[in-house]
């Protein structure tokens, strides 16, 4: 089954590191990623850039509109998420366990919804 791992965490807490402390989360987060795709966990893993570049779309009546920046203001932002294939939640906690950025902001482990097809 997969699961998503959405990595949530305060800008401010990677704002206060020093390069050194990014570049050694950055091997990490890249190793640990390396550990999944061995194991077979890994699907697909992305970073993602700020909110700050972040457009929200909504239609509603049939009109679309656009609006900058994230839907919410929160003080935890979405920075990526780690698409994985595990044999059930509990083998998935682990995986999310294992992220690096869990040490520092969270991890929200979500089943993958697979849409029946109707003929």
């Amino acid at each position: 089954m997969k699961y998503l791992c959405q990595v949530w965490f305060e800008p401010a807490t990677l704002e206060a590191m020093t390069d050194e402390e990014k570049g050694s989360l950055d091997r990490a987060s890249l190793g640990y990623d390396d550990d999944l795709i061995a194991s077979g966990h890994m699907v697909t893993a992305h970073a993602l850039q700020s909110p700050k570049n972040a457009v929200t779309v909504r239609v509603r009546n049939d009109e679309m509109s656009v609006t900058d920046g994230p839907f919410a203001e929160t003080k935890e932002q979405l920075g990526g998420f780690i698409l994985i294939d595990a044999k059930d939640l509990n083998d998935a906690i682990r995986v999310a366990a294992g992220i690096p950025l869990a040490k520092l902001g969270s991890i929200e482990v979500r089943p993958i919804y697979d849409i029946p097809v109707h003929n």
